[in-house]
């Protein structure tokens, strides 16, 4: 048992888990008596002394441990697995026979440890991690007194205001350009942001061999779900006249690459979409769609959650175009693996005005389709509802 100024020791003799070598020697401790110059000698046990951790439990074995003796005519608890530190046995005798329980560790007096005995390596980091607590309460408390002024000057209520607006700009940033103004409803979200001519016209030749399709092709590929199911469904539905079955083709196309493309976490080939999409399209995917990210010594293309809800929004617009501007939220959130409250989030988004409807013929009937409809005037802006209110735990 020991102390120092900082940090209390409690020892532990093992029992029958000592070494077997120790019970063929005896231990003595003499005390010595300076006044009268006569010494005592007691018998004595060697226990394991590790640092006691206030409210808590002995640091591990690996750790700070030395073998010292233990006198059992002084300490009348010999025995006792966990002994008492004499600091506490000094100032309260009653409880010097008190057990150590509730055994958890102690940061503060860790690193006091770590200090007096911990390698170099541990003692940079207790260094560096003291030296951040220290910068993050001088950062806390002046955002708590930055936050307290514009409180006060301000007021909540218009606080809360601008929080709203300032939701609506962001996610407006993920959005196609939309026209408030527009008279028709295919003018609020113009083909050409989702499509320039440049790359609508790049999207001729693989599209005119989807359009090209025989039904006998078109089920090998439902089959083998080489397309999505939006895609295919609209397969079946291709118009006869050959600019508009060409018009239709190309959308899908895109819609199909696009939803696809959303799938991929990390970009890591030149050409992720193959060989047959074309270069044009290939550098929109990755310039509009991906963020730029750092990684393993090297920048790499990431496809992040708010680069999938970009492409998200642009896969119903064009949804919309296709469908003469009212779509199946429920096929695209299939498709597109999305929990329906993030989908929604986006049509509303999007000012689409949303219900309930039957879904499509053989897709899930048994579910409760939501249909996105885009009409004028457009409805009132809104948040979304972001991280809805958990459940309280009790």
């Amino acid at each position: 048992v020991s102390q120092t100024e900082r940090l209390c020791y409690v020892g532990h003799n093992f029992g029958s888990e000592g070494m077997k070598c120790n019970s063929l020697c005896r231990y003595f401790v003499g005390v010595l008596d300076k006044n009268s110059g006569q010494m005592d000698v007691y018998n004595a046990e060697i226990f394991n002394m590790q640092p006691l951790l206030s409210g808590g439990r002995c640091w591990g074995l690996q750790l700070f441990s030395c073998f010292v003796p233990v006198i059992p005519a002084l300490f009348p608890w010999h025995g006792v697995r966990m002994i008492p530190p004499l600091l506490h046995a000094g100032r309260d005798s009653g409880r010097g026979r008190h057990r150590c329980s509730d055994v958890c560790f102690s940061l503060v007096q860790m690193d006091l440890c770590i200090e007096a005995f911990g390698t170099s390596k541990q003692k940079r980091a207790l260094s560096s991690r003291r030296m951040n607590a220290v910068g993050s309460d001088i950062v806390s408390t002046a955002v708590t007194k930055a936050a307290a002024n514009i409180i006060d000057a301000k007021g909540m209520t218009a606080l809360m205001q601008d929080m709203a607006q300032d939701d609506v700009q962001n996610i407006s940033a993920f959005l196609p350009p939309c026209h408030e103004d527009a008279d028709r409803p295919e003018h609020v979200y113009k083909f050409e942001d989702i499509l320039s001519p440049a790359e609508y016209e790049a999207l001729r030749v693989p599209a005119a061999a989807l359009a090209s399709l025989s039904a006998e092709e078109m089920a090998k590929r439902a089959e083998e779900r080489s397309h999505c199911s939006f895609v295919l469904e609209e397969l079946k539905f291709l118009p006869t006249d050959e600019r508009s079955r060409d018009h239709k083709a190309r959308c899908l196309w895109f819609l199909d690459t696009l939803i696809r493309f959303s799938h991929l976490k990390v970009i890591k080939k030149k050409h992720p979409m193959g060989p047959e999409c074309p270069h044009i399209i290939s550098r929109k995917l990755m310039k509009s769609f991906t963020s730029l990210t750092y990684n393993d010594g090297s920048m790499q293309n990431l496809i992040s959650a708010s680069m999938k809800a970009k492409i998200t929004a642009y896969v119903i617009a064009l949804a919309l175009h296709i469908n003469n501007f009212q779509t199946d939220l429920t096929v695209l959130q299939n498709d597109m693996k999305l929990p329906e409250s993030r989908i929604l989030d986006i049509a509303k988004a999007l000012r689409l005005r949303v219900s309930k409807a039957k879904g499509l013929p053989g897709l899930e009937n048994d579910q409760n389709h939501k249909l996105g409809t885009l009409s004028l005037p457009l409805p009132m802006q809104k948040a979304p509802e972001g991280q809805r209110k958990r459940k309280k735990m009790n």
